[in-house]
């Protein structure tokens, strides 16, 4: 099994039943759905179509927050040359050309000025602004091939939008009934964003997953991981918002810190860029992927590689062949070693530092006695979710009667979930899990297998027995 996940945004060129259907195949673990694009009831129909296509994979519904989009420049590549000037106006619905570029947002030209810099997509292409007002003209200094309906990155100063926007708010209503596991959230400066975020929601039932691409989400790294249940490393703004060389550093960051908490992290944007277009990746690119994984992280994620490139399946196969190699070099026993007392038990509420003491005594236990598998029965995914931070060498068994949670825990390292029928039972629990391992051929006979089941105290979940059981 291959314990990195994988990620995959759908978009024009991959949202055919087929080619979902394909790319699951391929490897995907997690279909990501960008609401930025088109209205909320398509948006809602594409949503259903794929969870029916799917449904033992996870969904994740990402809603654009304070972005600015440029008006579409169409399906096929539009070239700003260096040196060229075009005009930039507020428009909607409108298409972009390589002389007039529309901005999809009321009264922002007007806070611009002579000198401000406007970044397209993912900082590739840039304009010089050199002359303000409502028909805003500007100067490409960084020239390149844009299409479809690239975001718009402006001083930070201008920015002051507070989570949820308006919009993310009326998708934020017509997603509470629909059926994905994970909402990622843009643009996340605070703590304040997401607990907002998540009233307006106002489901339990979903992961909120923090996209950091600002400072300002950077500096409340901490007060941000600790309110969320997942956390993205989004490059793409944040090489934008951010010197360009603090990137690799804060990935590396913004990993070991969500894993600290037991948050998966997904590292996101250009990881296969090339791929959009080209039959192989750069070795640049084979060698950020590779690195990402052995920075820990839970998912690696393509953006616009599957979403408007040639070869969608074919990427995410080479990206599966990328993965797979560099786990056979991940040093295992140093990562949980490295996690440190603190990191294990030092953080956030009684009934999850004590969650997190017995899985850390649950790593140790399967480590020192060459266990086959960790069992976790779980029934949020909590459990599976701490014991998945140690990176173990032997599979992590989810056990949970939830469906919810087995599609949610497709964005956790190394977790294989299984579904079981509810049971208090602890020794029901555990007869089941040995019994799907052997079947599985994980384990046989005379076997050290760990598992890991809690108990409800005053309402609340807690993992706070585990046991070592020899496999009859």
């Amino acid at each position: 099994m291959r314990r990195t996940r994988i990620v995959a945004t759908l978009g024009p060129a991959s949202e055919s039943d087929e080619v979902v259907l394909e790319l699951a195949k391929a490897g995907v673990d997690v279909f990501r759905l960008s609401m930025a694009h088109g209205d909320i009831p398509s948006g809602i129909e594409r949503l259903s179509r794929v969870r029916a296509l799917v449904p033992d994979l996870a969904i994740m519904v990402d809603i654009p927050g304070p972005k600015i989009r440029a008006g579409s420049f169409g399906s096929l590549p539009v070239t700003l040359a260096v040196g060229d000037e075009v005009e930039v106006v507020e428009g909607f619905g409108e298409t972009s050309t390589s002389a007039k570029i529309y901005v999809e947002r009321e009264d922002i030209l007007a806070q611009l000025k002579p000198g401000d810099r406007i970044h397209i997509g993912d900082g590739g292409t840039s304009l010089l602004v050199i002359k303000s007002g409502a028909t805003t003209i500007a100067k490409v200094t960084s020239g390149g091939a844009v299409m479809g309906k690239p975001g718009l990155s402006l001083p930070s100063s201008i920015l002051n939008d507070r989570l949820p926007t308006d919009d993310d708010r009326a998708r934020l209503e017509a997603l509470r009934t629909e059926p994905f596991e994970i909402l990622a959230v843009s643009f996340v400066r605070s703590a304040f964003d997401m607990v907002s975020v998540r009233t307006v929601l106002s489901r339990d039932d979903v992961m909120m997953m923090a996209k950091i691409e600002t400072g300002e989400g950077v500096a409340n790294l901490d007060e941000i991981i600790s309110v969320s249940d997942a956390i993205m490393v989004a490059r793409g703004d944040l090489g934008v918002r951010m010197p360009i060389e603090e990137v690799p550093h804060l990935q590396k960051l913004i990993v070991r810190h969500g894993i600290r908490y037991a948050r998966p992290v997904v590292v996101a944007t250009q990881m296969l860029e090339s791929m959009t277009h080209a039959q192989v990746p750069t070795r640049a690119e084979v060698t950020d992927v590779a690195n990402a994984v052995l920075d820990g992280a839970s998912a690696v994620m393509l953006s616009g590689e599957t979403a408007i490139g040639d070869d969608p399946v074919g990427t995410v196969i080479t990206m599966d062949r990328i993965v797979r190699r560099a786990e056979e070099s991940f040093d295992y026993a140093k990562w949980g070693s490295s996690l440190g007392v603190q990191q294990i038990v030092g953080t956030g509420t009684q009934s999850t530092r004590i969650t997190a003491a017995i899985t850390g005594a649950a790593w140790r236990a399967a480590m020192e006695e060459n266990a086959v598998a960790i069992v976790a029965c779980t029934r949020s995914g909590m459990t599976a979710r701490a014991i998945s931070r140690f990176r173990p060498p032997m599979p992590i068994i989810a056990v949970t009667p939830s469906e919810s949670t087995a599609r949610q825990l497709r964005s956790s390292w190394g977790v294989q979930e299984v579904f079981v029928s509810p049971s208090t039972d602890i020794d029901v629990l555990c007869d089941f899990a040995v019994a799907e391992m052997k079947k599985a051929g994980i384990a046989q006979s005379g076997d050290a297998v760990v598992i890991m089941a809690g108990s409800s105290s005053g309402g609340t979940a807690i993992t706070d027995t585990v046991r070592m059981v020899i496999v009859p």
